[in-house]
């Protein structure tokens, strides 16, 4: 599963990168960068609590497979319009809702399958692991990204993207999991409020969900916003712009292993909110660079401290919740989680009309600070996990 997931993730990569390129170099709109990553996620903030419920109710795998149909077949779509030169920028807008609408039924799925692949004191490590893969392809699809746009052009990507999805359509056949979910007369209505009472009732929950909400909100925009700081401020081409990406990956599989290595350790709260504070430092330098190695240095940084960040409050949630409700509980958390993305992506866009990136990257960095200083001396049940 490792093994097919990164080998998508790599294409999955290797298409944002080349679809961030293509809208800005078609548009020049930083508002339409903002609304792409908003209907790519808007998706999963509509759709994710369902998909929870599905994956308590059907085989995860199957689930998994269908999410990666659908995907393939929108990568497939893409590198058809661009290689034929009749794309426009309402078709990708288009296509990357559909493919968020396939990751609202997949994410959960996926996020309720990998701890049953485990026992549970292997959970926090196998989590870890899990984000070595997706962070080791956000180093290697990027500069792939960047070589591939430079010398081959943006349909490469696409369709190397497309294939990509074979490995986890190949790695889900050969599993076997261990759970399978037991029939049930209840609608999904009351599956789903099950879930939500089971979620409500747990000690720190809810701070939990909230912290998960506020952090993605905060510190997403600061990647949607690369092409502005490539092609703006450095006045570079699309093989930096897959090198600063590479560079936060890099951060990223430093924080994975760290957290890894960690393992199932005690004070998995204290540990997220300083990473937290780090992140947002991180945010800030870079917002306020001009020099690239700077920049770059800033988000290795940025990287490491955000998977960090991640892993812990996955670790929790996951810990905290039972196998059964599992699918819900997940739905719930990615809910706030992935939520986040889009409502902070189209918020930014907003505001970027009337600022410039760099300070509103740097403000986001700074309010992250403090999201970190509330729960640390106010809101302390994160704290005391």
């Amino acid at each position: 599963m490792w093994v097919g997931a990164c080998t998508s993730s790599i294409g999955t990569w290797m298409q944002i990168v080349a679809q961030s390129w293509l809208i800005y170099r078609l548009s020049h709109s930083k508002f339409l960068l903002a609304l792409d990553q908003f209907l790519a996620g808007l998706p999963i903030f509509l759709f994710s609590l369902i998909g929870g419920v599905i994956a308590d109710r059907v085989d995860r795998r199957r689930v998994l497979l269908g999410s990666q149909y659908v995907q393939m077949a929108s990568a497939a779509t893409l590198t058809f319009l661009v290689g034929t030169h009749v794309v426009h920028v309402w078709q990708i807008l288009c296509l990357s809702f559909v493919s968020g609408f396939a990751q609202a039924f997949g994410g959960p799925a996926y996020s309720a399958l990998i701890p049953t692949l485990v026992e549970k004191e292997d959970m926090p490590n196998a989590i870890a692991l899990n984000s070595i893969q997706f962070n080791l392809a956000v180093t290697v699809g990027p500069a792939l990204a960047g070589q591939a746009l430079a010398r081959l052009g943006e349909t490469w990507c696409f369709g190397l993207n497309a294939l990509s999805f074979l490995a986890p359509v190949i790695s889900l056949l050969i599993i076997k999991a261990r759970f399978l979910p037991q029939k049930t007369g209840e609608s999904i209505l009351a599956s789903l409020k099950k879930g939500i009472k089971f979620a409500r009732r747990q000690p720190s929950m809810e701070a939990l969900i909230v912290l998960a909400f506020c952090m993605t909100f905060l510190a997403m925009p600061t990647r949607t916003y690369f092409p502005v700081f490539v092609k703006d401020i450095f006045h570079r081409g699309p093989e930096t712009f897959g090198n600063l990406l590479s560079l936060m990956g890099i951060g990223s599989i430093i924080g994975s292993l760290a957290m890894a290595g960690v393992g199932n350790a005690r004070g998995k709260g204290r540990i997220a909110l300083g990473g937290l504070i780090v992140l947002g430092s991180g945010i800030v330098g870079f917002g306020v660079s001009r020099l690239l190695p700077v920049s770059g240095a800033m988000l290795v940084v940025v990287g490491a401290s955000m998977m960090a960040v991640f892993a812990m409050v996955n670790s929790l949630v996951q810990l905290i919740t039972t196998n059964e409700m599992r699918g819900r509980v997940m739905s719930v958390y990615n809910f706030a989680f992935r939520g986040g993305m889009p409502m902070g992506n189209l918020f930014s866009g907003w505001l970027a009309r009337y600022f410039a990136v760099p300070m509103i990257v740097s403000v986001n960095g700074l309010l992250l600070i403090v999201l970190a200083i509330y729960f640390f001396a106010v809101q302390r049940r994160v704290a005391a996990l």
